[in-house]
Order: C-alpha cells, then sequence, then structure tokens
C-alpha cells in the first residue's frame, strides 16, 4: 500500500489536495477580520467648578474638540489617547450669595490637554455585528492640562497668573508662590457607544476631572489687601490692585487683607460632555 501511493498518480493527486487544503487555510485564515483601534473626534461642551463656581452650575457651557486614538485590547477593554482643546470660564454674576456677587470676580481660559484613558465595556462590543454594536461604557484615567486664566478690566484683556492677584512673591507673603500653569487631573467618566457600520462608531461621553491647582480661576486664598501692590508713579492703583479687588465697582470695596477671597482646600474641577465619531482600523489575524 505504501508503494502504491508513491505512484505519480497518486503523487499528484496527493500535491493537488495538500494544495487545495493549504490555499483553503489561507482564505480562512485571511478573512478572520480583527478591529484593532479606532481614530475618533469628540465636539462638546466643557464646563468649570471651583471658587466662582461653588454651586455646581451648569450654566456657563463653553466649546471642546479633540481627537483620540483607541486601542482595542479585547471586545470589552480599551486604552485611549485623547487630546483636547476646551474653554473654561465664570463669573460672580451668576451666583445667588451676596458675598459671591459683592467679590465681583471672573475669569475665562483656554485650555489644552493630553489624557490617558482605559476605557471598560458593559457588554461585548464586536463592530461589524448584528447583536455586539452597543455598550455603555465607564472610562478613568489621568490628564496634564495647560490654562493660562484671563480677565478684561476696561475693556483690555489681562493674563491673570503674571500679576499674581493674591500676593504670590510678595514680601508680605514670602509663602506664597506663583503657581505654575501646568497641572494634571484625575478623569473619571462614562458614556455610550453605538457601531453604525462596519468602519464607523459613535458615541456621548461625560467626563469629569479633580485638577490637582485651586488657580484654574486664579482665586484660591484670601486677599492680599492694597499695601501688596504698590501704586504707579501717577499714584493710580496698578492694574494687579484693581484686579484683585473689584469689589468697588458695585460699592464698598470688601478686600481686605487677610479676608477669604477663595478656598484653598478644594480644587478646581471641570466637565466635558462630548459627541463623538470614529474610523475603525483592522488587521487581518492570520493563524498560519
Amino acid at each position: 500500500m505504501r508503494k502504491a501511493f508513491l505512484y505519480p498518480k497518486y503523487f499528484v493527486l496527493s500535491l493537488l489536495l495538500a494544495t487545495g487544503c493549504l490555499f483553503t487555510g489561507r482564505v480562512s485564515a485571511q478573512n478572520e477580520l480583527q478591529y484593532v483601534g479606532e481614530l475618533g473626534l469628540s465636539v462638546g461642551a466643557a464646563q468649570y467648578f471651583g471658587d466662582l463656581n461653588t454651586r455646581g452650575a451648569l450654566n456657563t457651557l463653553k466649546p471642546a474638540v479633540g481627537v483620540y486614538y483607541r486601542k482595542y485590547m479585547n471586545d470589552y477593554v480599551g486604552i485611549r489617547a485623547h487630546g483636547r482643546f476646551m474653554q473654561l470660564g465664570y463669573s460672580d454674576v451668576y451666583n445667588k450669595n451676596e458675598f459671591e456677587r459683592r467679590r465681583n470676580l471672573s475669569f475665562n481660559t483656554n485650555l489644552w490637554e493630553l489624557a490617558l484613558q482605559g476605557d471598560f465595556n458593559f457588554f461585548r462590543f464586536e463592530p461589524g455585528s448584528l447583536y455586539q454594536r452597543f455598550t455603555p461604557y465607564l472610562t478613568g484615567g489621568a490628564s496634564i492640562f495647560y490654562f493660562n486664566p484671563y480677565t478684561y478690566l476696561n475693556g483690555q484683556k489681562y493674563y491673570l497668573q503674571p500679576l499674581r492677584t493674591e500676593g504670590q512673591g510678595s514680601p508680605l507673603y514670602p509663602d506664597r508662590k506663583p503657581y505654575s500653569l501646568v497641572s494634571y487631573a484625575w478623569l473619571i467618566g462614562g458614556g455610550f457607544k453605538y457601531n453604525i457600520s462596519k468602519k464607523m462608531n459613535v458615541g456621548l461621553e461625560a467626563l469629569y476631572r479633580f485638577t490637582k491647582t485651586d488657580y484654574l480661576d486664579d482665586v484660591s486664598t484670601t486677599y492680599a489687601g492694597p499695601a501688596a501692590f504698590p501704586a504707579l508713579p501717577n499714584g493710580q492703583p496698578s492694574i494687579a490692585a484693581q484686579l484683585q479687588d473689584r469689589s468697588g465697582a458695585l460699592g464698598t470695596p470688601i478686600g481686605v487683607m487677610g479676608r477669604q477671597r477663595g478656598n484653598s482646600r478644594d480644587k478646581d474641577q471641570y466637565l466635558t460632555i462630548e459627541l463623538t465619531i470614529s474610523i475603525l482600523f483592522t488587521s487581518y489575524n492570520c493563524k498560519f
């Protein structure tokens, strides 16, 4: 029987069968489509919370946009790098508390953020399938961001950090140092995503940040008082002196040295609510 198998006709037939099996195996392997990641855009709004917005009000939403890449580890877990640009701001005119309204402070800032997040799906998420194309998810991670608060006085824009409005660097306050314009935050949030085609996902996400700075708004501790801001050569108060206490525009100034201006025990926070859309990347998982 072994000798018969080596006859030419059997040899050729065996070779054809082997080639056919190999070709079939390769086609099968090439058809094992695997989703490896997605590149997406996020568009939405951002809200600040801190010494000027102590009520947690969602009344000054400002634009937020971003771009991200999510790497799929499996059908339940992904790792994401997300870069964002947003605007934050608030004013005491929105506050109902009498002291806060009299304080009369305000700020705006552009904020650039780079975040690293882990995403955890509640359900198995398999793009391109009929049944595993939707899931709610949790996300968490950390970010580093740059900000630079500013405000307006008589129609003129002034960046607040160089003015040291709480006496940072003054001989009267040797323990108060100028704050950094770069900080970091812990992120936690969640959302929903839906696969609308084999090449595209859409979603909605809310993400909250607990920052490590109390100066997004340039407000943190107590009033430095007029003595910390020398007058100009013409005897007029400096820009820093005018911006450290703006209560005089509404009555008798309240910014005496040592009086509460902000709450240094709590750091500033902010939230984004974003719509996402992404393009999927695939690969072929060949086992041969």
